[in-house]
């Protein structure tokens, strides 16, 4: 397993991250149990959770993934391992989250954070992330601005919590040892260059680590994000490297195959538009012909990109897992790239 630096800190994170969102709904404390243990024996050292997961989010399963979490991490040694979790925001719907938190104001933040280190038996987080941006941005799924949605319902500009807050609530809890670093999750350049930006003017946390979502059909990042990633030295934690299995090619076999897209009928926008049953089969058969499987060629092409500094997989079984860190090592040759580009090209990011 290879590491690398997580933006501007000193914490050594490795290049495949084990994402936990199945914990407590498709897998027990004993299938966590295993699947830790043996990422862990396998060099990498990064874990990522949520107050929210597990995934699809649900009143009666929220904050499960870290509960489960909990019960594994006190029996290792704490700082063996480099643990990220994330706070969320408002306007999902949630009611079951802190009563539907209305804003990323400084109570929100702190509280999220409190009841998550108790959850994960640890006194402190490596990494905390803001789940997604507290202001209007088009996200999971949505693809196109919309300034009618920076009015309430009467007509009347919606007040944000401002970023600053946000960042002072972040420093706060830097200073009494609670988290380490701080990231942003699904957020857009602009929100990514006023957080530096503020944080610059203010003497505030400086942003280390951005988690977007990232894959064969959504490379969104590449317009703009990346030149931000690379002039102000911000890692890319990408997140759905295999487009919610789309990418591992059992629906261009299977339409009904086992898995997420059939399991959680309605949930995952992104991957219901109609470009990409296509988008599957062309990687697919593109994979198959080079003899590689889907899910290789899907998770190598992440994990090797020059901006992606670490790449977020999951599994529900150890079979699954197994083959995702193995991708690690394959290695996609030149003529392979230049395909994927050509398919790009022709239908490019079907799942924004």
């Amino acid at each position: 397993m290879d590491y690398t630096t997580l933006g501007n800190t000193a914490i050594q994170v490795s290049k495949v991250c084990l994402g936990t969102m199945t914990y407590g709904d498709q897998n027990t404390q004993q299938d966590a149990n295993s699947q830790l243990d043996y990422a862990i024996g396998q060099g990498i050292n990064f874990i990522d959770t949520a107050e929210m997961y597990p995934v699809p989010p649900k009143a009666e399963t929220v904050t499960r993934t870290e509960t489960i979490l909990g019960h594994w991490i006190k029996t290792q040694q704490r700082d063996s391992f480099v643990l990220a979790s994330k706070v969320a925001g408002p306007r999902r719907g949630m009611h079951w989250i802190r009563g539907g938190p209305s804003g990323l104001d400084r109570d929100n933040i702190r509280n999220a954070v409190h009841d998550s280190l108790k959850r994960l038996q640890t006194d402190y987080l490596d990494l905390l992330y803001l789940h997604w941006p507290e202001r209007n941005v088009p996200m999971f799924g949505q693809y196109q601005f919309d300034p009618n949605a920076e009015l309430d319902k009467d007509g009347n500009p919606i007040a944000w919590i401002s970023i600053q807050t946000q960042l002072e609530a972040m420093e706060e809890l830097i200073q009494e040892g609670k988290i380490r670093a701080i990231g942003l999750s699904n957020e857009q350049p602009w929100g990514l260059m006023e957080f530096l930006r503020i944080a610059k003017e203010h003497n505030l946390p400086r942003v280390a680590a951005l988690q977007n979502c990232y894959n064969l059909m959504n490379r969104g990042m590449e317009f703009g994000m990346t030149e931000v990633l690379y002039r102000e030295g911000v890692s890319l934690m990408a997140y759905s490297p295999l487009a919610f299995g789309h990418l591992t090619g059992k629906y261009v076999d299977n339409p009904l195959a086992e898995g997420r897209v059939t399991m959680f009928l309605g949930y995952a926008q992104r991957y219901k538009k109609p470009g990409v049953p296509e988008a599957s089969r062309r990687y697919a058969e593109l994979a198959r012909a080079h003899g590689l499987t889907p899910t290789q060629l899907a998770l190598s092409f992440v994990m090797h990109r020059w901006f992606v500094s670490s790449t977020i997989i999951g599994a529900t079984s150890m079979a699954q897992l197994q083959d995702n860190i193995q991708a690690y090592q394959t290695k996609l040759s030149d003529a392979v790239l230049t395909e994927i580009e050509q398919i790009h090209l022709t239908m490019m990011n079907p799942a924004p």
